[in-house]
């Protein structure tokens, strides 16, 4: 079903921009015809999550400082991907960069929004399986923890508030889902 903008733009600008967004502002004429200033912040990757799953059930989680919350954060492995990159090839690198797996088997189990208020952000998150483990290759800014926990207990993490990345919940939720968790 298409649906018409209800959203009228009156005149576009881009307000601040560096290695990873671009944030702009527009002047709009809202649902209800009135003036207003609407800004979106515009992403220069594709965000990616890996949920790597193990024959036992057993996955992988990453821990570390989240400059933006202040606050510590378990999530699934993740990362950006390059607009013009392959996604899964980016969604490869992160999982060997952050953990040291590597994986035979990948399904794309689900696209997502991050926050469609106020950014344009796509993210997916993959399903990583028939793994085989070495080195993680952490990129400089990350001092991350790696923990290794059963499937249904990262579940329970989502449940308690222990994990609350978004692409982490889905990715975990939907990976549990489709694997009978």
């Amino acid at each position: 079903m298409t649906i018409e903008n209800p959203w009228k733009i009156l005149d576009s600008r881009f307000i601040y921009e560096n290695a990873w967004i671009r944030v702009r502002e527009d002047a709009v004429l809202n649902p209800a015809g009135k003036d207003g200033i609407y800004t979106t912040v515009h992403f220069k990757n594709k965000a990616l999550g890996i949920v790597p799953v193990d024959n036992e059930g057993y996955t992988w989680l990453v821990g570390q400082y989240r400059y933006p919350l202040h606050e510590y954060s378990w999530e699934i492995p993740m990362g950006g991907g390059k607009i013009g990159i392959d996604i899964l090839e980016s969604a490869k690198r992160e999982l060997l960069e952050e953990t040291g797996i590597t994986a035979q088997t990948w399904s794309m189990v689900a696209r997502v929004h991050t926050s469609n208020s106020v950014t344009d952000e796509e993210g997916f998150v993959y399903l990583a399986q028939n793994l085989a483990f070495g080195e993680s290759e952490p990129e400089e800014t990350e001092v991350l923890k790696v923990r290794k926990v059963l499937l249904s207990e990262a579940v329970e993490m989502c449940m308690r508030n222990e994990i609350t990345d978004s692409i982490s919940v889905i990715g975990l939720m939907k990976v549990a889902k489709l694997l009978g968790v």
